[in-house]
Formats: C-alpha cells, structure tokens, sequence
C-alpha cells in the first residue's frame, strides 16, 4: 500500500497486488460496501487517464483502476507474454486477488478487449458496461488502422518498422490533442507522463507485439456480439466523436446486439476524459442509478 492523494475531499490510494508475478499498482478510492467500479485504460496511458474522473464517482461508488501489464507503473516478470488473453488473464487474478465479486466495467481503448474478455469469462460479476471509446465492432475501425493492418497480415521487420512512428512523443500528444475543440483544456502532463512510462527499455517492443496482437480482438468480435446477445449486459456508451481510431460507427454498433444500449457523443477527441469528464461522470452516475440499484 503507498501513500494517498486527496482530491476534492476524496482519498485515492496508491497499492500494489502480486498476481503470478506481476506486481499490479492500482489506484482505489470510495467505500468497498458500495457497488465497484472497474476502470480499465487503454494505449498508450495508464490509470492515470482516470486521475479527474475517480473523485467524481468516489462518493457512491467503490472505484478501482489497475495498470494494464506494460504500461504504468505495473511491473511484469521477464518472460510475460504480451498478448491481450494474457493481459485479461492477469486482470481476472487482480480481480480475484483484491476480492472484487460483482462490479461495473469502464473500458476504454485497449480496455476493451481485456474488459470484455473478463466479462466473457466471467458474465455473471459484470452488472454493467461503460464503453469509452471502447470498440467492439468491425464500423468502429478507421483508416487510421490501415498501417496496422498490413502489419497483421505481412508481419515483416519492415513493417513492424513502418508503425514505430506511433511510439514517437509527438504521436502520443497527437492522440491526445487531435479532435479537440480545445487542445488547451488536455493537460500536458497526461501525454508527457505516458511518453515518460513508454520509454523505459523493452517498452517499444512489448508495444509492437500488441499492436500485433490486437487482430486477435477484431476476430473475437463474433463471440463478443454472442456474449452480447445472450447475457445483454446494460451498456452505456460514451464517445469522443472526433475519435481518429474508433470512429461514432462503433458506439452506434452496439445497438445491434444490446438495443438498449444508451449511446452520447462528445465533441472531442480520443481521450474524451480530458476535455469532457464533469459530463461523462455525470451520464455515468444517472446509467449507474438505473442499472445498479
């Protein structure tokens, strides 16, 4: 356990749990009576994406973000490998290890694949979903996804070279910034943090094996959609509109197999927390009302 934040008279803790060797930081705030929140990031940050939103949601709520493995300040074993099965089987031992038996889901980005593989697994703890510019459908992928996806289907030195441009500082800022009506309102510290935490040595690597990886998720979309249809999770979904990765497409989708999903789109970017979270927060505590009481 470390040392504690106060932020708007709520009390975040900084902890750390063993799971098969690999030691999870996490952040928790709120009362652990209350139902729980499980906040999952994606690329290329860390729990620290979710520093405004947790004080908002603390009061009725048990808030819980972990760092994914490879990213954050979680430290991983030698040998780990960098796969998104292995990332959600890692966080479903975090969930088993802080005890967490019933919880709603926050999925963001790479937050999606592992959440909804947790869910999956487990379809019976997951009471709810918010879907952050989480994708889960084929519409949801742009052309931004191009250079990815040729990297997928050749995996070559060349052109598992030609998509290193998405680990450079400026690409980080860019994810950050662009869609914003804004840029302003995105605090620097976010990109600066994450480009701080991606330098470390082996990070370019466990990154491009991700990248790699994740077409393992767009061929799981099918049994998502099955998952979907049968269990019908409540599912809110909350969207940066100007999203150059998951484009509006993608939240609307999952009206094909949730239709009573609630779907609201903002006028911004990516990382819409940034510019956006007093009205995420607030969608999320009126969706969390209904869903959870």
């Amino acid at each position: 356990m470390g040392n504690t934040a106060i932020a708007d008279s709520v009390v975040v803790n900084f902890k750390r749990v063993d799971v098969g060797g690999v030691l999870v930081f996490y952040r928790e705030a709120g009362d652990p009576a209350k139902p729980t929140l499980l906040l999952l990031h994606g690329y290329p940050t860390s729990s620290h994406m979710f520093r405004n939103l947790i004080p908002l949601l603390a009061d009725q709520y048990h808030v819980i973000a972990p760092d994914l493995p490879g990213f954050g300040y979680t430290e991983v074993r030698s040998g780990y490998k960098y796969t998104f099965d292995n990332l959600a089987e890692t966080m479903a031992g975090f969930v088993d290890a802080i005890g967490l038996k019933r919880y709603a889901l926050y999925i963001f980005d790479y937050g999606a694949p592992v959440g909804l593989r947790l869910a999956m697994k487990y379809p019976e703890r997951v009471i709810a979903i918010i879907s952050q510019n989480g994708n889960a459908y084929n519409e949801g992928l742009s052309e931004g996804w191009k250079p990815i996806q040729q990297y997928w289907g050749e995996p070559t030195k060349a052109n598992r070279d030609g998509i290193r441009f998405l680990l450079l500082p400026k690409t980080t800022k860019w994810q950050y910034v662009h869609g914003t009506v804004d840029e302003t309102m995105v605090a620097p510290e976010s990109y600066t943090l994450d480009d701080a935490l991606m330098s470390k040595p082996g990070q370019d690597d466990i990154q491009l094996d991700l990248f790699l990886d994740y077409q393992n998720n767009v061929k799981l979309y099918p049994t998502i959609h099955e998952y979907f249809a049968k269990h019908q999770p409540p599912l809110l979904a909350v969207w940066g509109k100007n999203d150059p990765f998951f484009l509006p497409a993608g939240a609307d989708a999952y009206r094909q197999h949730l239709p009573k999903s609630e779907v609201h789109f903002y006028d911004t970017g990516h990382f819409a927390l940034e510019t956006h979270v007093r009205e995420i927060a607030k969608q999320m505590r009126e969706f969390l009302q209904k869903n959870l009481s």
